[in-house]
């Protein structure tokens, strides 16, 4: 069990994991608690799946878009409140807009790198002077494998994937002498419910055999690197970027 010291009690670490409702978010979310963890997971929109997975994990849900700073700001200072200051934050929230760039409307670019790049910055910028101060904290950004090979149609998505480890590597930096680790894991395609719902035929014909494993990957093996990342045992691993895409691309 990941715990600390406060006074003289042993308390659970605070974990939040954004886009911790559903797909490989809800994966982490309950890979942490079942971690020893005290998790905290917001979502964006889909009140309907973020009320069945706290109903199934006994998880805390809480609703702010990612991509806004003054709703991030009231979101974990709402989480603070409830839980206590946080340990350990998971950058996951993410959404697609695809299309190639000489068709792509500047609503579609905004809205991919708002949610998926602005929201490290809103995130992480709220949370490090805390981490700081205790002296511990992990921060875990969740890019992609086409933010490190790019993508066709997906210009605005692989910019911000990329823009994840740059981010991060620079976070590593800055704060590695206060016992705050910054790392990415990069998936590669995962049997999530968006993933599952691509035509069979399209599955087997252009996916499937880019991958060397020959299978998608599944949630649960990304959360467990984030686990392991979250961990005391990492501790000397910051800066880095796990790939976890079966072999499709190896930086």
């Amino acid at each position: 069990m990941e715990i600390q010291v406060v006074g003289s009690k042993l308390m659970a670490r605070i974990a939040v994991v954004t886009g911790g409702t559903r797909g490989i978010g809800a994966a982490i979310s309950v890979a942490l608690k079942d971690a020893g963890y005290n998790v905290a997971a917001s979502y964006g929109g889909n009140d309907e799946a973020a009320n069945k997975f706290k109903g199934e994990t006994g998880i805390a849900v809480y609703k702010w878009d990612v991509g806004d700073f003054e709703a991030c700001q009231a979101g974990v200072a709402q989480i603070e409140a409830d839980l206590g200051p946080i340990d350990v934050l998971v950058n996951n929230a993410g959404i697609t807009r695809d299309g190639t760039l000489h068709r792509m409307s500047v609503e579609n670019w905004a809205a991919v790198i708002s949610t998926n790049l602005n929201s490290l910055f809103n995130m992480t910028r709220l949370v490090i002077e805390g981490m700081r101060e205790r002296g511990f904290g992990r921060i875990i950004s969740i890019s992609s494998v086409n933010g490190q090979k790019g993508q066709f149609g997906q210009s605005n998505y692989a910019a911000a994937k990329s823009g994840a480890i740059g981010f991060t590597k620079a976070v590593a930096q800055e704060n590695a002498a206060k016992g705050i680790t910054a790392n990415v894991v990069s998936p590669g395609y995962i049997g999530t419910e968006m993933v599952r719902a691509v035509p069979e035929d399209v599955l087997n014909a252009k996916i499937l055999p880019l991958i060397p494993v020959g299978r998608l990957g599944e949630p649960e093996e990304i959360a467990r690197c984030v686990t392991f990342l979250a961990s005391e045992d990492a501790g000397f691993i910051t800066g880095s970027t796990l790939s976890a895409n079966g072999g499709q691309y190896m930086a």
